[in-house]
């Protein structure tokens, strides 16, 4: 595997059209959820991706870094593909976003907001849940948090 990092302004279109491909494929037509996926923040965030031998974009996640009076740095858009889901690209990808965040930030918490489903798995990094359950988009999440 290929581990990328980049700010949208290091992206080439090339990159960016495989990201945006990606995230419609899993979170629009896999999870059948028409939402505004191109929501105005990708200038803001680090995009962090892996690519195999055979395949780009495998595993992606967008990463916000805790800026000025930001109170939390924020992991989000966490994504594998179905070729590789089960076989710990997901666990990779989540290790790395972390130590990124740490690395940056290394005083703030993480957030993200999860997919309930996927409640056992953040919390298996030590993020404990900070909200109720709430619909986003008719799919049940949950914000969680990894403290420093």
């Amino acid at each position: 595997m290929n581990w990328q990092l980049k700010t949208f302004a290091a992206l080439n279109t090339n990159e960016l059209y495989t990201l945006l491909q990606r995230r419609e494929q899993v979170f629009v037509v896999e999870q059948t959820c028409p939402y505004l996926d191109a929501d105005g923040a990708d200038t803001q965030a680090l995009h962090l991706w892996a690519d195999s031998d055979h395949e780009a974009v495998i595993a992606y996640a967008r990463i916000f870094l805790g800026q000025g009076g930001d109170a939390y740095s924020r992991i989000g858009r966490v994504l594998t593909v179905q070729s590789v889901r089960r076989t710990g690209v997901g666990r990779e990808l989540m290790q790395r976003a972390i130590d990124i965040c740490r690395e940056y930030t290394p005083e703030l918490p993480i957030r993200l907001g999860a997919q309930v489903y996927l409640r056992a798995f953040y919390e298996s990094f030590g993020f404990v849940a900070i909200s109720a359950e709430y619909l986003e988009d008719d799919i049940p999440h949950i914000d969680m948090e990894l403290r420093p």
